[in-house]
């Protein structure tokens, strides 16, 4: 199960994320639903279509257990199943 605590652990596809900081301001603010994730992009299907963002560079928020998640990118940059039961 996705906690807070543990969601750097586990497959982000699936999710709803927002970037809130990244070095492109015109990608601030995008969210969407996570669709597929490699080493380092994640495919997110927003209101205007899927978009392939970089990990890295940005934080990313989530909402995990009515909690709100941020999570600096370069700390996911893994392939999801390198991570997946690993230590973040």
């Amino acid at each position: 199960m996705i906690t807070a605590d543990n969601i750097t652990l586990h497959e982000f596809i699936g999710l709803h994320t927002e970037i809130i900081k990244s070095t492109n301001p015109q990608i601030i603010g995008l969210n969407g639903s996570i669709v597929d994730e490699t080493k380092s992009m994640f495919r997110i299907n927003t209101k205007n279509g899927t978009k392939s963002i970089a990990k890295s560079n940005n934080s990313w928020k989530f909402s995990i257990e009515n909690k709100e998640v941020i999570i600096d990118g370069s700390k996911i940059v893994k392939r999801p199943f390198d991570r997946i039961g690993g230590k973040a």
